[in-house]
């Protein structure tokens, strides 16, 4: 990311950061539900601690906090104003803290699972944020984001599926996006085009296993049809 592009993202959330939770967590959505299963495979995985990367104001580590006290759960976040809010909810200094998920404060397998949660379309590399939770894992990666290949209708996903086939997703996005190569919205601040699908090459080279789930209604083929996937990874 430019400079412009993290502090034009940073003001974007220190200015709605009091607004946080009522314009971006809704209880069954779809986080809420990739959060439901990955909790469901902490003892399946034997995970004793977990890693939230872009925790916000702490929404998956008071989630985990609530069903599972007995789990070492830590948030980093880069928006000190987002920090405050969960701090004002009750999560503590060492439970939620200022962090870059480009450069993880952690040492390599420091945590069992390390987890993101519609973080990796606001980031205009992924793919290091993917190698740092790859590096700091022990056992898993959890990803909940977007599948820009199954938003839209039957015809646009036809056709992003076929540009980026070719080669020319790159190039199709930057003329949609003026040539920023990202979009600007009051929803959801700067954002960039981005599938779960992406990094699966990554993960699955950092890991022995994969899992996918479409966390939207999706077809049989979630690459193709789901707008929102997670992706587990097991090492």
């Amino acid at each position: 990311m430019t400079q412009h592009e993290v502090e034009v993202q940073r003001a974007y959330y220190a200015s709605t950061a009091q607004r946080y939770d009522e314009m971006h967590v809704r209880e069954g959505d779809e986080h809420y539900f990739a959060l439901s299963f990955m909790l469901s495979m902490l003892d399946f995985l034997e995970i004793r601690s977990v890693l939230d990367v872009g925790a916000g104001t702490g929404r998956t580590v008071q989630h985990i906090r609530a069903h599972r006290p007995d789990i070492r759960v830590v948030g980093i976040e880069p928006v000190q104003a987002l920090i405050d809010q969960g701090h004002a909810k009750g999560l503590s200094a060492d439970e939620l803290r200022v962090g870059d998920a480009t450069a993880l404060p952690y040492a390599d397998g420091e945590f069992d699972l390390v987890c993101e949660f519609a973080v990796l379309h606001h980031v205009r590399e992924p793919r290091r944020v993917v190698a740092e939770m790859l590096r700091v894992a022990r056992r898993a990666v959890f990803i909940s984001d977007t599948n820009r290949f199954g938003q839209g209708s039957a015809a646009v996903r036809a056709a992003k599926q076929l540009l980026s086939a070719v080669g020319l997703w790159k190039a199709a996005d930057l003329v949609r996006t003026r040539g920023k190569g990202y979009t600007l919205s009051e929803g959801d601040g700067l954002a960039y085009s981005y599938s779960v699908f992406d990094d699966y090459r990554q993960v699955r080279e950092g890991c022995r296993r994969i899992h996918l789930l479409n966390t939207v209604d999706g077809g049989v083929n979630p690459y193709r049809t789901a707008p929102h996937v997670a992706l587990l990874g097991i090492k």
